[in-house]
């Protein structure tokens, strides 16, 4: 199968080297993922945690959203000794991959049962490493290829990414069961032993970073700056995220004087506000170092302003518009998706048939779904294909009302998981290439990260609180409301197409 491209050529992406490299990096940053979602949301369910304390556990992969925060240190700090061993991409991405290793390892060897502050610790350090193994991922993808390959190279990156979840997701759930822990039988070992094997899995990863080759620089000398200079700023920097963290530690509770009903509506926003304030006194430790010369005003500038400056300047008066869309076009599919392996264990679902037809089933649909979302962007283009991916995802979610309202049915779940993750595959193949298309090279890292976060950042601290909404309002009447968060992408979308298109 050879797909064309719009200047009339057409590309053999069996051929194309980078193409299969994205699947193993793909794996790679697909395994850490679910066990900080859905795998560890059983893990905790049967450790006896109730629904609510199980998604809140969802906030630990945030990193996820917050990378563009630390991105500019990936993008240009050089790492001692492997920066010059490896080179600037594969350099970051070992260390990155031996952290989320050190992660898993950590959660393998906490009983969430008798210590779940350290457990909710090892999470988010696996967030964390995770999130700093995609923005190196994501650099080299976009640096690895020209502008033609992106959307081929987004579907063999999901393709590969999909397989990794099914290792973490069904292959946690098959081992774990195996191994001896039932939601009736909780056995620490057993899922000891699981996230022991899944640690031993990222060997994958670190084996294609030592193989595969780094990409061409973008400039004659990636870093140009004196060690002293990358010094002082990675202190700071490291300095400001301290007083952030100590200042959340420190941080009242949720005051308990509101009524049920807006329990969660006032949970978020005062845990909103909390967060907001101790980022402003964490800027301004930054700012303050700035301003007496600690930091290199130069080396501020190219990390963290110019990419800023650069994408507004590109896209004047639509970024508000895109910047909306970057937010908001996963949230439909987010938000729902923190819940669903605890809806499936409710509904009477064993964990082997949730293993079989989520995690095996459901995400080889996925993959059939990102290389037809792919082949339609080449084909049709990619806000067309954004569109209907965005459609699809919104319809496909009221098919789990259906679902909620009947007794337990593997057929029934099986169609659900394949409607929802083929128009979720789609869906995500067009937005990745979509975000790809957004950069300039000489930022790539950067303003990618900054592009992602935002893809996750309101959906998760959504999601986050789905689990106290499920309870209050009933299955069925949340997918009713995830359904609907996506009515106002799909407008977005025909409102920001029409903008790009005149522009």
């Amino acid at each position: 199968m050879t797909a064309a491209v719009d200047d009339g050529s057409e590309i053999q992406w069996w051929r194309e080297k980078p193409v299969w490299i994205m699947v193993f990096l793909g794996f790679a940053a697909g395994v850490p993922l679910l066990l900080i979602f859905s795998s560890l949301s059983l893990w905790l369910r049967e450790a006896g945690l109730n629904k609510a304390d199980v998604t809140y556990f969802s906030w630990a992969a945030l990193g996820y959203s917050f990378k563009f925060v630390w991105a500019p240190l990936v993008d240009k700090l050089p790492l001692p000794l492997l920066s010059k061993m490896l080179g600037r991409r594969r350099g970051w991405l070992l260390l990155a991959q031996l952290a989320v290793i050190a992660a898993i390892a950590l959660m393998a060897l906490t009983d969430p049962l008798y210590n779940l502050q350290m457990m909710a610790v090892a999470s988010v350090l696996l967030g964390f490493s995770a999130a700093t193994q995609d923005v190196v991922i994501d650099a080299y993808r976009i640096e690895s290829a020209d502008e033609r390959l992106q959307a081929l190279l987004s579907s063999t990156y999901i393709a590969g990414y999909r397989i990794g979840m099914i290792a973490a997701g069904a292959g946690a759930l098959f081992l774990a069961q195996g191994f001896g822990s039932t939601p009736e039988v909780y056995s620490y070992e057993a899922w000891r032993n699981t996230y022991l094997c899944m640690a031993g899995v990222m060997g994958i990863g670190v084996v294609t970073t030592l193989l595969i080759a780094e990409p061409c620089p973008t400039r004659a000398d990636p870093y140009p700056y004196s060690t002293s200079a990358y010094a002082r700023f990675f202190s700071a920097f490291v300095l400001a995220m301290w007083v952030l963290v100590q200042l959340l530690l420190v941080s009242p509770d949720t005051p308990q004087w509101y009524d049920g009903g807006t329990q969660s509506v006032f949970a978020f926003a005062f845990n909103s506000a909390i967060f907001v304030v101790a980022a402003v006194l964490g800027l301004l430790v930054f700012v303050a170092l700035l301003r007496v010369g600690w930091v290199d005003r130069a080396l501020l500038r190219e990390s963290y302003t110019q990419p800023i400056v650069d994408f507004i300047v590109r896209y004047k008066g639509v970024a508000l518009w895109v910047l909306l869309l970057i937010g908001f076009y996963r949230v439909s599919d987010i938000v729902l998706g923190v819940i669903a392996n605890v809806f499936y264990q409710d509904m009477g679902y064993s964990k082997a048939e949730i293993a079989s037809v989520t995690k095996v089933f459901g995400v080889l649909m996925t993959i059939v779904g990102s290389f037809l979302g792919g082949f339609l962007t080449l084909k049709i283009g990619v806000m067309r294909v954004l569109m209907l991916g965005a459609i699809l995802v919104s319809v496909t979610n009221l098919c789990f009302m259906w679902l909620a309202g009947i007794d337990a049915d593997l057929t029934a779940l099986t169609l659900v998981i394949a409607a929802d993750n083929l128009s979720g595959g789609v869906a995500v193949a067009a937005f990745v290439a979509w975000l790809s298309s957004l950069t300039n090279v000489s930022f790539t890292a950067t303003q990618y990260a900054v592009f992602s976060s935002l893809m996750t950042l309101f959906p998760k601290l959504m999601g986050g609180y789905s689990g106290a909404v499920a309870e209050a309002v009933g299955y069925s009447q949340f997918f009713l409301i995830a359904s609907l968060m996506g009515v106002p992408v799909i407008v977005l979308i025909a409102y920001l197409g029409r903008r790009l298109r005149f522009r």
